[in-house]
């Protein structure tokens, strides 16, 4: 689990991020697998 999972998965859950924001965070903060669990949609780069 990635460092900041807790905290991103946190903001996202109370509405302070949007999927945007967490997929943006992708790479930086979390991994893809973690933005799935966290947003429930796969990951896919554009």
């Amino acid at each position: 689990m990635s460092k900041n999972y807790n905290k991103v998965k946190e903001y996202y859950d109370r509405g302070l991020w949007s999927k945007t924001r967490v997929y943006n965070a992708v790479g930086k903060w979390i991994s893809a697998d973690e933005y799935q669990e966290i947003t429930g949609e796969e990951y896919t780069s554009e």
